[in-house]
């Protein structure tokens, strides 16, 4: 079991990134609670990680902080959630917030996420309201490497975050959508993605 890599970030592509490790590129995907405070290209990173194995190969997922990754765990444990569907949950609200809110069985708010119908948002509710009170303590410290987001953005910023969700689960006239009630002016994709999801969860 691979449990935590540091490397230098080669590449990020929202859910995508590429790690290098002493010349060995391991690629990984990881929720935007993650991508946020990813240091900048070229910049060293620490990652936890979480392996899946599957009929088709082998599927590598990082995370900055223990949290994140425990409550990953946590999330994919439960019936008919696997692990794209608790990307999209790591993702739609901050970590704290998913805590809480399925501490005090808001399943309403759930389902406000891509993927998460009435069934599956009560289920996550029975299942971890529980098991995540272990889980609610302040958040820990970023693995070594984090920084603040990149102030520059690339030309295709807007695309980047309109790919992004549709990975995420987003259908792409909703994806757009979302995008489009943005200005993007000068944002980093990582930016537009956030303010994005922040308006699913209102």
């Amino acid at each position: 079991m691979i449990g935590r890599l540091k490397g230098t970030l080669a590449e990020k592509q929202p859910p995508a990134l590429l790690l290098d490790v002493q010349g060995v590129g391991y690629e990984l995907e990881a929720p935007m609670s993650t991508f946020y405070s990813l240091p900048g290209l070229g910049e060293s990173v620490q990652l936890y990680t979480h392996l899946v194995v599957k009929d088709d190969g082998h599927a590598l997922y990082g995370f900055l902080t223990r949290l994140e990754r425990s409550l990953f765990r946590s999330l994919i444990r439960v019936n008919g959630v696997g692990p794209k569907l608790g990307l999209t949950l790591l993702s739609g609200m901050p970590v704290d917030d998913l805590i809480r809110c399925i501490q005090q069985q808001d399943d309403v708010a759930l389902t406000r996420m891509p993927g998460v119908g009435k069934k599956t948002a009560q289920r996550l509710v029975i299942d971890l309201k529980d098991r995540v009170g272990d889980l609610a303590q302040p958040t820990a410290a970023p693995a070594d490497g984090a920084a603040p987001l990149d102030a520059g953005m690339s030309d295709g910023a807007t695309g980047d975050a309109i790919s992004a969700l549709v990975a995420l689960g987003y259908r792409p006239a909703e994806a757009s959508k979302l995008v489009s009630r943005i200005d993007s002016t000068g944002l980093p994709s990582e930016e537009i993605i956030r303010l994005a999801l922040q308006q699913t969860v209102k």
